[in-house]
């Protein structure tokens, strides 16, 4: 798959120079910068890209973490960040330091809006939802995972920056049925998902991941796309129905669920409970003070909407 070029096209000729002048955008920290501009080098060598990791102390930190946890399943523990870069593989490698430089880029800027703790740990849930999907769909688990982490990394930048505005989509949000994707395109006429991708392509992130990120608000229509429909953007764009602080569509779980009648396979109270059991095991020592079980149960006692438009029925042929 061309995933450049679908980016290419997706995003057309949005840049972020379209989002207003007043926005502070995050910056990548310096050794993400700088690993990034030497791992495409095929003659600097491992023990330099582990000696940049190194001068980050947070990164380090997240990276020996990461790979010393049960998400791993690695036998002996690791203290050493050039055995942890070869553990990872240069591929996983670099998702992961990207991935948590943007967290730590947009940890380090205030939120009004939003509660960063229950933010990750929402995009966490949302990232492990999305792993489960994709071995369903038979893709690459390890894309939707980090796709769906990110996500909605720009969030809590944006709904500070930009604060009234949000504020006004949530203070109404009971008497608005649309989703946060239209609300944006409606008041500013681009959405997060857009500029989000379009700063993440500027930061070298994979095209598969900016893929995810660009289309994680295109919901079960997703699965009827002749390209993406098997892949991790599919996963990503399924988790991206979950609830979440902003409550971002207000029947995701209704369409879950209703999804789950047509695939079989597919049963969202079932992979809520799994994401709650690996939460727990995986010890990275984030909270799960809502699991997502708990969350997922009140779909069962509403009404599910009808979604007559053939979609369900290409989504699973």
């Amino acid at each position: 798959m061309d995933w450049s070029a679908i980016c290419d096209e997706a995003l057309g000729d949005f840049t972020t120079s379209a989002l207003p002048p007043t926005l502070s955008l995050p910056a990548l920290p310096h050794a993400v910068t700088l690993y990034l501009e030497k791992v495409k080098d095929p003659d600097v060598g491992a023990k330099e890209l582990a000696g940049i990791i190194e001068t980050d102390s947070g990164l380090t930190l997240e990276l020996l973490k990461h790979v010393n946890s049960a998400f791993m399943g690695v036998r002996n523990k690791t203290g050493n960040v050039q055995q942890a870069l070869s553990l990872l593989g240069q591929r996983q490698s670099k998702s992961f330091i990207v991935t948590t430089g943007m967290q730590a880029a947009v940890r380090a800027k205030k939120s009004k809006l939003i509660n960063q703790a229950n933010f990750w740990n929402a995009s966490f849930q949302k990232a492990l939802f999305a792993k489960e999907v994709a071995r369903l769909l038979k893709t690459d688990t390890e894309v939707a995972f980090a796709g769906a982490l990110l996500q909605d990394y720009l969030l809590p930048v944006i709904t500070n920056d930009l604060f009234q505005q949000y504020l006004g989509f949530i203070e109404t949000r009971e008497s608005q049925p649309v989703c946060l994707c239209e609300f944006e395109n409606a008041t500013f006429g681009w959405e997060h998902s857009l500029a989000a991708a379009c700063l993440a392509r500027r930061w070298q992130l994979p095209d598969e991941l900016v893929c995810c990120i660009l289309f994680h608000h295109h919901g079960l229509k997703i699965l009827a796309h002749p390209e993406l429909g098997r892949s991790p953007v599919a996963a990503v764009a399924l988790s991206a129905l979950l609830p979440d602080q902003l409550r971002q569509h207000l029947q995701g779980l209704e369409l879950l669920t209703k999804l789950g009648e047509k695939w079989g396979a597919f049963d969202v109270a079932e992979i809520a409970q799994k994401v709650d059991e690996q939460h727990d095991e995986l010890g990275l020592g984030m909270r799960n003070d809502f699991p997502l079980s708990r969350r997922c149960q009140q779909a069962s006692a509403t009404e599910t909407p009808d979604y007559n438009d053939g979609t369900l029925a290409l989504a699973v042929a």
